[in-house]
C-alpha cells in the first residue's frame, strides 16, 4: 500500500489507501479572513494559535500553514510590502514557529512563494508536507530540488502553463507529468499527493462524476495519494454543509485519501442569540428564565456556543467506520459521547438517571 509520511517533532500523520481520512485543516489562511489579515499585520498570532488549537481538537492530523497576506497599511511606508516574495517568507517562519509552540500536529506548508517554502522547510520540525507544484517546467524546476533536499512529500496540483483544463484527461496528464518529473529527481510516487481539482458543482454538473473517475486512475494508474480543497465543490451554493457532507464519503469511496478543509464548526455568537431570543418572545414562546445561552442555541438547533468538530468530520469519521479503517468503530462512539454536564454524572445520554429499562 502507497503511504505518505508526514511528521511533526513527535507526532506521525500518514495518508494511504488502508488509513483513515487526512484531514488537513485550512483555517491558518489570511486570504479572505480580513480580520486575520489585519491581525497579522500588526505583529498579532492570538488567532492563529486558537486556530492551530481548535483544528487539531476537532480532529485535523495535519495543518496547512498559508502565508498569502497582504499588508495594505505597511505598503504606504515601504513599498516592498507590495510584494509578495518580501512578505511571505519571513511570516511562514513566523507563522510556523507560532503554530509550534502550542501545538505538535504535522504541518502543510502552504505557498506559491519559493522562498517562503524554504523558510517554511527549515523552520518546521520533522518532515512536513509542501503545498505546492503545479505542472509549470518553470514551477517543477524551483519546487523539486527543495522537495528533494528536505526530503519532504509535496502537494501536486493538476494544472500547468495552460491554465485548469475542464477535461478530466488533460488533468490526469499534468498529474503523470508531475510524477515522472519527480521520478527525475529521485522523488518517489508515495511523496506526491494529487490534488486532481475540484470543479464546483453549481458550475459544471459532471464536476463530481469527474473527480471520482481521476482518483480512480490516479489510484489505480498512478499509484498515488490525493487530496482536493473540499469546500471547491460547493461553492456559491445554499447549505453548502450538506453538499460536502455527500462528496467527502463519495470522494473517499472513489480511493481520495485527504482532503484540505475546514474541521470546525464556527461557534454562535452572542449576537445571533440575542436576534433569535428576541424572535421567539416575539412569537408568544415563553422559555425558563434561567435558560442558559448553550442550551438554548441546542434547543432550537443553531449549533453550539463552543467550538467544535464540524458535520463535515462526521462524515468523515462515520465514512471511516464503514470502510473499516475504524475498527471496532472505537473512533466513531469517541466522536460521538457528549460531554457530562455538572450535576449529571452517572447520567445517560438524555441526562435522565440510570439506563433503559429492560422488560421482565
Amino acid at each position: 500500500m502507497v503511504r505518505t509520511i508526514v511528521e511533526s517533532k513527535s507526532k506521525t500523520a500518514i495518508i494511504g489507501f488502508d488509513q483513515p481520512f487526512t484531514v488537513i485543516g485550512e483555517r491558518i489562511n489570511p486570504t479572505g479572513r480580513k480580520v486575520l489579515n489585519e491581525e497579522l499585520e500588526r505583529g498579532d498570532f492570538s488567532r492563529v494559535e486558537m486556530d492551530a488549537i481548535a483544528q487539531s481538537a476537532a480532529g485535523a492530523t495535519i495543518l496547512d500553514i498559508n502565508s498569502g497576506a497582504v499588508f495594505s497599511n505597511k505598503m504606504a511606508d515601504d513599498p516592498r510590502y507590495a510584494d509578495n516574495n518580501f512578505v511571505e517568507p519571513t511570516l511562514m517562519r513566523e507563522l510556523i514557529e507560532c503554530v509550534q509552540a502550542v501545538v505538535d500536529t504535522p504541518l502543510c506548508i502552504d505557498s506559491s512563494v519559493p522562498g517562503a517554502l524554504e523558510n517554511g522547510l527549515a523552520a518546521a520540525e520533522g518532515r512536513p508536507l509542501l503545498n505546492s507544484v503545479t505542472g509549470e517546467e518553470e514551477r517543477l524546476e524551483l519546487v523539486l530540488p527543495l522537495v528533494k533536499k528536505y526530503n519532504v512529500p509535496v502537494v501536486a496540483i493538476s494544472n500547468d502553463d495552460t491554465g485548469i483544463s475542464e477535461n478530466p484527461d488533460v488533468r490526469f496528464a499534468v498529474a503523470k507529468k508531475i510524477v515522472q518529473r519527480a521520478a527525475d529527481f529521485g522523488i518517489p510516487a508515495c511523496d506526491i499527493v494529487v490534488d486532481p481539482l475540484v470543479m464546483p458543482i453549481g458550475a459544471m454538473g459532471t464536476a463530481g462524476l469527474q473527480v471520482f473517475a481521476l482518483v480512480r486512475r490516479l489510484r489505480e494508474e498512478l499509484g498515488v495519494n490525493t487530496t482536493c480543497g473540499a469546500s471547491n465543490i460547493s461553492f456559491g451554493l445554499p447549505n453548502r454543509h450538506g453538499i460536502n457532507n455527500a462528496f467527502l464519503p463519495m470522494a473517499m469511496g472513489a480511493g481520495m485519501t485527504s482532503a484540505i478543509m475546514n474541521p470546525i464548526a464556527l461557534p454562535i455568537g452572542p449576537l445571533r442569540i440575542k436576534e433569535k431570543r428576541a424572535e421567539i418572545a416575539s412569537a408568544g414562546i415563553i422559555l425558563p428564565n434561567n435558560m442558559d445561552d448553550e442550551s438554548f442555541v441546542q434547543l432550537f438547533n443553531m449549533g453550539s456556543t463552543a467550538t467544535l468538530a464540524g458535520k463535515e468530520m462526521e462524515a468523515i469519521r462515520a465514512a471511516n467506520f464503514l470502510t473499516n479503517n475504524d475498527e471496532g468503530g472505537g473512533e466513531w462512539i469517541k466522536f460521538n459521547r457528549l460531554p457530562v454536564k455538572a450535576g449529571q454524572e452517572g447520567r445517560g445520554r438524555s441526562g435522565r438517571s440510570g439506563g433503559r429499562r429492560r422488560r421482565a
